[in-house]
């Protein structure tokens, strides 16, 4: 076949290519792009879905016995670094008294007991912390220990002397004056909160302070807590319920327990509470209410106590002195539910802990025998539910070392970690174009003596 034969034997089997199988491949061109782009993006997406929710994982303890935490990574970090400057009590005059009284007579040890406890265990605990550095000038945050509910407590301070030794104590650290405070840590452990230094609106408003009593104002006109700096802590439960091994009093089996709820507190003409032992006197058999002027452990030593607790399906917190929040973390080790009555109420760990797992919080307007009836409603695999997941997380209430992977003291670093600041200024810091930072009279930051004036 010669070269004519053989092009005109090609082109008489070959089909022409019209305008429409032009259209056909472009179209086919494209809608290979778009189905690949749309598998590579829903890829993308499935991934970028799977490191958000990872950023955003709540708290994980495989157990209530030393399982570790896991604090989401989004404005947290993936590890806790941080470095905590603890000032010691001989190196600013009147530090001595803020822990110890006025003539030095207050033991530490005796300030350990109920919310007092926390401002002595945390103390303590960060002049043992890793994370404690014993530099200044590397320090991301700033603990200014005092034991000052105490010591007012057994008259060792009053008033007026907490708050004129507060201001002399403030005006010796030029780190305070740097930063307006703002990298400074305070524990107030009482509903008086921040309120047990007079002048604490102006000398501390920006400083962090650590409270369980968010929800507190003790009369005062205004509450000392703002949720935005401030950090909600755990309450300090007695050790003896809080230790490894064997607890001062074990929970019962539901099947044990007499009541459906109890109320352990005093009147004190709290309209929530004497609505709680007006149910009490009304139904008897279901409400748990032992003695009316019940006024904490103390009244019928800690064992009677916490065998009263233990002794109902849901322990009732209702607003209230500090004894009230402490009952809420309490109930956590007795085993049985808390019922939060407080409205305005603020819980630690928020960021992190997902309360409608573990708790029941019930307007405090609606006491009466609506409350009993739902939760007599709730059936006993619930609330079997609820102890279990409340016995993961209880171990965040305690204040141990960092040597146990979980603690309150784990929870408060990384609580304290979301609030480092890489830059420190205040009304009274300036700085010059070397990066030098200068007082308002030009002075050097290495060179500021004491004592400063503060706001």
């Amino acid at each position: 076949m010669n070269n004519k034969q053989r092009a005109s034997s090609v082109h008489h089997h070959s089909t022409p290519c019209t305008r429409i199988h032009q259209i056909g491949a472009l179209l086919l061109v494209a809608a290979t792009f778009f189905f690949t782009r749309l598998f590579d993006n829903s890829f993308s997406l499935c991934n970028f879905n799977h490191n958000l929710a990872s950023q955003n994982a709540v708290v994980r303890i495989p157990d209530g016995n030393g399982g570790a935490p896991s604090w989401p990574e989004r404005g947290y970090g993936s590890r806790l670094s941080l470095k905590i400057y603890v000032y010691d009590e001989n190196e600013i005059d009147g530090l001595k008294a803020l822990l110890y009284g006025r003539d030095g007579t207050v033991a530490a040890s005796a300030c350990l007991k109920g919310q007092w406890g926390t401002q002595v265990k945390i103390h303590s605990l960060l002049l043992q912390s890793q994370f404690r550095t014993k530099k200044k000038e590397e320090a991301d945050l700033f603990f200014v220990p005092a034991y000052v509910k105490c010591v007012r407590m057994v008259g060792a301070l009053n008033d007026k002397e907490i708050n004129q030794t507060y201001v002399k104590v403030l005006s010796q650290m030029p780190y305070f004056r740097r930063s307006g405070g703002r990298d400074h840590i305070f524990v107030f452990p009482s509903g008086a909160g921040a309120h047990m230094f007079r002048s604490w609106a102006t000398y501390i408003n920006r400083s962090i302070i650590l409270t369980p009593e968010g929800d507190r104002t003790d009369k005062r006109g205004t509450s000392a807590f703002n949720t935005w700096k401030d950090i909600i802590i755990p309450g300090n439960i007695d050790d003896g319920m809080t230790k490894d091994g064997a607890r001062m009093v074990q929970p019962l089996p539901l099947s044990e327990r007499k009541y459906l709820a109890n109320y352990l507190g005093r009147a004190q003409k709290k309209v929530g509470r004497l609505k709680l032992i007006e149910l009490a006197k009304q139904y008897p058999d279901k409400l748990e209410s032992p003695e009316l002027n019940f006024s904490g452990p103390n009244k019928f030593g800690r064992l009677e106590y916490f065998q009263h607790l233990r002794n109902a399906k849901f322990c009732l917190a209702p607003r209230g002195e500090s004894s009230w929040t402490l009952r809420f973390y309490e109930s956590f080790f007795v085993e049985c539910v808390p019922v939060i009555l407080s409205d305005q109420v603020e819980l630690p760990f928020q960021n992190v802990i997902d309360y409608t797992q573990i708790s029941i919080k019930w307007p405090s307007t609606l006491i009466g025998p609506q409350l009993l009836d739902y939760l007599a409603s709730i059936p006993d695999e619930d609330i079997e539910a609820m102890i279990a997941r409340g016995r993961q997380v209880r171990c965040l209430w305690v204040y141990a070392p960092e040597s146990k992977p979980c603690s309150a003291m784990q929870g408060i670093l990384w609580e304290l970690q979301r609030k480092v600041r890489q830059f420190h200024h205040s009304t009274e810091t300036f700085w010059l174009h070397n990066k030098t930072i200068v007082n308002r009279n030009l002075v050097e930051f290495s060179y500021w003596k004491p004592p400063m004036p503060l706001p």
